[in-house]
């Protein structure tokens, strides 16, 4: 983040598309170009991988922290491959629909698959295809065998498989390969596809300027071929069950805690192994991205550990990561590694002296800068320093009109208006914080796409601790007015970003 620079956060599923969720065709590199034309340097989305019902469709649950999710594959780009006809998807097509139905999209895109897998076993692109197998063995095998294993064991825990295959005993795994050889290899070619529409979705972003801001969630799922494949670096009893999971502490937004429930590394193991597993994630992110996000950096410093089995986090414990030599490691093969810590929430000086010392740039978000004590608040512009990023809000958050109108107290607009010095309309208010974003000091500035259009709450991504209706927030191009396209141009051009 050596230049000054502004973008936009928007996940790939809120893209407009006709087929049911965002995917990585056309409308991809639309918003692309109007990413360039409003003088934007970045492109910041939400984790990539695949998701699932049963999580909730969140990007932060995921049967695997490498692998890629198929429902992003664009049909229309497999007919420029070839591995489609136009008459295959004419049926497929749906209208334009506001939100994301994540259940049609899978049934619809593993039939489109289904046929382009079909053609493809037919001599498509065999080289490309083995060249991505080959270069991404270390995880990929695993993955797919992971994904076939689930549905042939109806579904259970990979826990709960028979020992043999739980434990990876060799032979009874190459048995299984060969029986569910198949399926195994359209796994595969899954990935292989959603990677390649990637990483020409992400060139052609370069070529026009426009840096693409990954994230990376700090855990991963307990169900997942991550654990799976690694159990010696989480903390699982002998029979690989959970002996604790992570969460954080009773605070004053919650009386019990958060309770994750996902499982924790065992950091004296990953110390041990020159934390292997770790620089294969980063390394394979970075092929990915331009910048990544970590979500939860204090995990990284200490982290609430709480017994397996407890209904709440009250019982838990702060344990010590080893923050330093992990990231010296990381820097050591790293160079300049180029990463965001999320840093919200209840941060200690520890936490602040490790971001330091590294020259991590942290986040500080608008929204929750006008409560109490307004002259020292961090999030409140004058007190930034160069090297942070500055979000209006997250894709956790309610959009800055939704705030406003139904969350933000007297106080609260109160102090807003003496900050900034004039009253506000509320069809005004996102512009006057995206306006006070870029005239800060700060090296880079993020608007979610919904505050930059002005949209209320019911645009919201992700209420956090609702199980249901998150991650469905789709665009409609029609929003985005050539006003609007001026303006943020505008504004980006006379701060100089």
């Amino acid at each position: 983040m050596k230049k000054k620079g502004s973008g936009i956060l928007l996940h790939i599923s809120s893209l407009p598309s006709p087929f049911c969720v965002g995917d990585l065709g056309d409308e991809a590199y639309k918003f692309v170009d109007f990413l360039a034309d409003c003088g934007q340097k970045y492109w910041q989305i939400l984790p990539l991988n695949p998701t699932s019902a049963i999580n909730g469709n969140s990007p932060y649950s995921s049967a695997s922290a490498f692998a890629c999710n198929y429902i992003f594959i664009s049909p229309r780009k497999l007919i420029e491959k070839g591995l489609l006809e136009k008459e295959d998807i004419k049926n497929e097509e749906v209208v334009s629909i506001d939100k994301v139905n994540y259940e049609k999209a899978y049934e619809l895109k593993n039939r489109i698959c289904d046929l382009a897998f079909s053609r493809f076993v037919k001599g498509k692109e065999f080289f490309l295809y083995n060249e991505f197998c080959r270069k991404n063995k270390y995880w990929l095998d695993d993955y797919a065998s992971f994904i076939v294993f689930k549905e042939n064991f109806g579904y259970r825990v990979w826990s709960d498989w028979p020992q043999e295959i739980r434990d990876r005993e060799k032979k009874a795994l190459t048995k299984l390969k060969v029986k569910l050889k198949e399926k195994i290899e359209r796994e595969k070619f899954l990935q292989y596809l959603c990677f390649t529409q990637w990483h020409e979705l992400k060139m052609y972003a370069n070529k026009k300027g426009v840096k693409i801001i990954g994230d990376i969630p700090i855990y991963v799922t307990y169900d997942s071929v991550d654990a799976w494949t690694n159990p010696d670096i989480f903390k699982l009893n002998r029979d690989k069950k959970l002996d604790f999971v992570a969460g954080v502490p009773p605070d004053y937004f919650s009386k019990t805690g958060q309770l994750w429930g996902n499982p924790v590394y065992d950091w004296d193991a990953l110390k041990k192994n020159k934390y292997k597993w770790w620089i294969k994630r980063v390394e394979h992110n970075l092929k990915l991205f331009d910048l990544a996000r970590i979500d939860h950096f204090r995990g990284f410093v200490d982290f609430w550990e709480v017994p397996s089995g407890e209904e709440t986090a009250v019982n838990g414990k702060w344990q010590k990561a080893p923050a330093l030599d992990f990231f010296n490691v990381l820097l050591k093969r790293f160079p300049g590694l180029p990463i965001i810590a999320e840093d919200l929430g209840i941060i200690t000086e520890e936490v602040k002296d490790v971001m330091k010392f590294f020259k991590f740039p942290g986040m500080k978000i608008l929204i929750f800068a006008f409560g109490e004590d307004l002259i020292k608040h961090p999030f409140l512009p004058h007190n930034y320093t160069e090297n942070c990023v500055v979000y209006t809000g997250t894709h956790d958050n309610n959009t800055i009109k939704g705030w406003f109108e139904f969350e933000a107290r007297i106080e609260d607009k109160n102090r807003l208006v003496e900050y900034i010095g004039h009253k506000v309309l509320i069809d005004k208010i996102h512009w006057e914080f995206i306006e006070l974003a870029m005239k800060s000091i700060a090296k880079v500035v993020i608007f979610p796409l919904q505050d930059v259009l002005g949209l209320g709450g019911e645009s919201r991504m992700n209420i956090p601790g609702v199980a249901g209706g998150n991650w469905q927030w789709r665009l409609n191009f029609e929003q985005i007015t050539s006003q609007t396209v001026k303006r943020l141009a505008q504004l980006t051009k006379s701060n100089s970003r």
